[in-house]
């Protein structure tokens, strides 16, 4: 009898247990999922240059890249409200975006839709541009160039020489360096002459050199399209330049090897024949 009531009494205290804990999850359990609210733009989204109805949020700021996953590990993947609540808006907010085609499609298993770090990237950035008053129109823009740019491999070659440094940069900073001129049209023109290319979530700058310039003359006042429509053409110049330097240099009895060992003679041919004619070009213009 005694025994009786003390197997009773064991299972009225697990009971007790379970109901105490009956508010906690299994840690095998399926992630809790809440449906999304009505679909449209969220309040003040068009004629705005962001959407209200901001969630509030304890993530990173906005501009920081999203963590990238450990070798060996499968990248981390959200459901629509667990994205959201990363980057730190509502879900009526990230549905406007899906539908104004500012982040890629999500990833579809079945009928639910999997997110995963670049969207991440992508929402943060977004968040970064229109804080530095950018439109959803030119971010829209902005995002077409960048998901049709070429891949950064593809522009520098690996394992090809140069005497270049390479510049990485998110969209954001590009936006912060080019201030008022990162629009869409002068991104496309930027790729298209293969100044920039693209590599996950970051914008290359093939050169550093070249981005310090084309900054300084933008900070001079000069137009960000007539800086790269004149790259252009010193980009035809140049390549005829090159051309004619390695007929002169590479004959029958010399090498590649050759070639580069006399490249900084080309330069400073260049060089001292460009200085030459701005002298001429000054003096023309002097009084």
């Amino acid at each position: 009898m005694a025994e009786g009531s003390g197997k009773r009494g064991a299972r009225t205290r697990e009971g007790g247990a379970e109901t105490r804990k009956s508010g906690e999850r299994r840690p095998d359990a399926p992630p809790r999922t809440t449906p999304d609210p009505a679909s449209g733009p969220p309040p003040g989204a068009t004629g705005s240059p962001h959407p209200t109805g901001t969630a509030r949020s304890t993530r990173p700021p906005t501009g920081t890249p999203a963590p990238a996953p450990e070798p060996g590990r499968r990248p981390r993947e959200y459901r629509m409200e667990e994205l959201a609540e990363e980057a730190g808006i509502t879900v009526r907010t990230l549905r406007f975006y899906r539908e104004r085609k500012l982040i890629p499609p999500p990833r579809r298993e079945g009928r639910i839709a999997w997110y995963d770090d670049t969207h991440l990237a992508r929402l943060r950035t977004i968040s970064a541009l229109l804080e530095r008053g950018h439109t959803l129109n030119g971010i829209a823009e902005l995002a077409e160039a960048f998901d049709h740019g070429r891949d950064v491999g593809e522009l520098l070659g690996l394992g090809e020489p140069t005497e270049e440094t390479p510049v990485r940069l998110s969209p954001e900073e590009l936006a912060d360096v080019f201030v008022g001129q990162a629009t869409g049209e002068n991104l496309a023109a930027a790729l298209d002459l293969g100044y920039l290319g693209t590599d996950g979530g970051e914008i290359v700058h093939i050169s550093r050199r070249l981005l310090d310039v084309s900054a300084a003359l933008v900070r001079e006042g000069i137009p960000l399209a007539d800086v790269l429509t004149a790259a252009r053409r010193v980009r035809e110049h140049t390549e005829a330049l090159a051309e004619l330097f390695t007929s002169l240099v590479l004959t029958e009895d010399r090498t590649p090897d050759d070639l580069q060992r006399l490249r900084p003679l080309a330069k400073s041919v260049v060089e001292a024949e460009l200085s030459m004619a701005m002298d001429r070009r000054l003096r023309k213009h002097l009084p």
